[in-house]
């Protein structure tokens, strides 16, 4: 018997149908001309066939030559400095072999980029990680316009490109698109420990040595960072938006059970394509229902306030518009299931040990939060997604996933959660609207009032911060940092500082027109707050000294000055330097952060 689905979801489900409606139909007749045509075999004429395979192996060359056997596009990300990706140097082999194993040939179509936002956090390099994004979903479509694939697998993890992968996927809609993870390391110094020794560094109280130290015996290995920030928030978003194979995400790499998983990929991707009988296209699993149960699965596990832009610039590359109202709403039905750090102790693996993603798809499903009738690589209905993979003499298999939770203390049921709400809040006011990641901050710090101290650079809050300027309860204003200024950097760097204040028992909020990172924590911050300073928001009218009050509780954001007769703080220059002069088309042509702050 089906679950009826909760009302809210039901509405917010009903409304971005609604709106999205005209846009989604234009979609989805693309999608539909572009199967209509011949298969790449019968399309492309016998030159362009024989550059395709030209340097093939020969037997791939002599099934290539079958106009009834699949061709699977390879793209990836794979480099070997991010950790994340480094597994996937193996794959491309790997997927080869699965694919002739079912009369298929498979070729490694192109390379996208992949920058890792750990290396660059508070380096000038972080204002090219957005765009980054933009410019993957890009290469992915020079990677597929050859237009001689029936199917995509899309290997990637991390941050800007797991999103870049699918807005380039689905501009080839008609395809089936099956995302390839790599996993996360093994478990390293706990997460809370190598956060002590951040805010030790950042008060002088440890030396670089003992920084260092940490950081390596936390980032120590192959496969994704631990902590539950983007790259894991985009692992959770392709099961719950079903472009994994089920239980996928939290697999170790380099392991048995992950490289029968790479396989399997291939082997389904071949199995889906426009000619076969169950043709399974990303542009009809990537629909409104899948949406929500992304925003929904964002929620109940805490996830990454960085999909507030990503998950808005995938949806509008299926014809789907979603808004930050939507967020909203769903957050405040949707409970918080999970504690993995930022929002706990625990790290993805503990998170997967206890139950995993198997455990929360089950509990959303029984609960009527996510819509079970939706299309995913795995066949029709999340429920597939319920299961876990496992090895049986060398066999790949699925079987049914916990049913309750192993550890409380990780995971917990919809009638038991950690809190009533998914924690991502809008925010509302006289400084514009933004949005607040309340699920790692303590009750009592929800609601900060306090005068401004307004910087237009990182490098100038750390430095008052050094001077001991902001020893005092403070909202801090740090603007100019939205995708029009400076390509909208992750301000992540300046947690230890601004946390430092906090543990000394101030009362202090950041405000900002640009992002924290998916690692957000314990400080209360409003961010993407829109219109951002560079466009003439009103974060460009605040002065220091001017009471801001950000109340998490009640959704607002306001100042307690009237800033309609001031002039605008200057604009910065653009940085130039570390690539930044190639993007300046970019920042002249991004669209609101709201609007999932995308170029297309």
């Amino acid at each position: 018997m089906a679950v009826p689905m909760h009302p809210v979801v039901a509405e917010v489900t009903r409304a971005i149908i609604d709106r999205s409606r005209d846009r989604r139909a234009a979609y989805l007749a693309g999608v539909e001309a572009a199967r209509g045509a011949e298969p790449g075999r019968a399309k492309l004429s016998c030159a362009n066939w024989a550059h395709a395979f030209a340097a093939s192996d020969p037997k791939d060359r002599l099934r290539a030559l079958d106009p009834d056997a699949p061709n699977l596009a390879i793209v990836s990300a794979y480099n070997d400095m991010l950790s994340a990706h480094q597994p996937l140097e193996r794959y491309p082999a790997l997927i080869k072999d699965a694919a002739r194993e079912v009369g298929a040939t498979a070729q490694f179509a192109g390379g996208v980029p992949a920058m890792c936002d750990g290396v660059t956090q508070g380096r000038p390099g972080m204002e090219l990680s957005l765009f980054s994004r933009d410019v993957i979903a890009m290469a992915t479509g020079i990677a597929l316009t050859h237009d001689a694939f029936d199917g995509g697998l899309f290997l990637g993890v991390c941050d800007k490109i797991v999103p870049g992968l699918v807005i380039g996927a689905l501009a080839f809609g008609h395809l089936p698109a099956v995302f390839v993870p790599a996993g996360p390391m093994t478990s390293g110094l706990p997460n809370a420990e190598k956060a002590r020794v951040r805010a030790l560094f950042a008060e002088g109280k440890a030396s670089r040595e003992e920084l260092l130290a940490a950081e390596q015996a936390s980032y120590h290995g192959p496969g994704t960072c631990t902590f539950y920030g983007t790259a894991n928030s985009n692992q959770m978003l392709m099961e719950m938006m079903g472009l994994h194979l089920p239980g996928s995400a939290f697999i170790h790499p380099n392991t048995d059970l992950r490289d029968a998983l790479v396989k399997a990929a291939a082997r389904r991707c071949a199995q889906i394509g426009p000619r076969s009988n169950d043709w399974i296209p990303a542009g009809q699993v990537v629909d409104e229902k899948a949406v929500v149960n992304g925003v929904v699965g964002l929620m109940a596990t805490g996830g990454s306030t960085n999909h507030l832009l990503h998950l808005v610039a995938m949806a509008a590359a299926a014809g789907v518009a979603l808004t930050l109202e939507d967020f909203d709403a769903l957050s405040r039905v949707t409970p918080l299931m999970a504690r993995v750090y930022p929002n706990g102790g625990a790290d993805v693996n503990h998170f997967h040990a206890a139950g995993g993603m198997a455990f929360v798809i089950r509990e959303l499903l029984a609960a009527g939060l996510a819509h079970e009738d939706v299309l995913t690589i795995a066949g029709r209905g999340l429920s597939h997604y319920a299961r876990e993979p496992h090895l049986e003499d060398g066999v790949l298999v699925w079987k049914d996933g916990a049913s309750v939770s192993l550890d409380t203390d990780i995971l917990r049921p919809v009638a038991d959660p950690f809190e009533a709400e998914g924690g991502i809040r809008q925010l509302t006011g006289p400084l514009g609207r933004g949005a607040i990641k309340v699920s790692a901050v303590k009750p009592e710090h929800r609601v900060i009032s306090a005068p401004a101290a307004v910087f237009e650079t990182q490098d100038a809050l750390v430095a008052a911060f050094k001077r001991g300027e902001l020893d005092r309860d403070v909202v801090v204003v740090v603007r100019f940092q939205g995708p029009r200024a400076n390509g909208m950097p992750e301000l992540h760097n300046l947690t230890p500082s601004l946390g430092v204040l906090q543990d000394r028992g101030h009362r202090v909020a950041l405000v900002t027109d640009g992002r924290m990172s998916g690692a957000s924590g314990k400080v209360p911050a409003a961010i993407h707050v829109t219109p951002e300073a560079a466009v003439g928001g009103p974060l460009a009218r605040v002065r220091d000294g001017d009471l801001i009050t950000l109340d998490a509780v009640a959704g607002t954001l306001t100042v307690a000055a009237d800033l309609s007769g001031r002039p605008d703080a200057a604009t910065p220059a653009s940085g130039s330097g570390y690539g930044r002069d190639l993007f300046a088309a970019f920042r002249n042509t991004v669209g609101a952060s709201d609007a999932g702050a995308s170029i297309f």
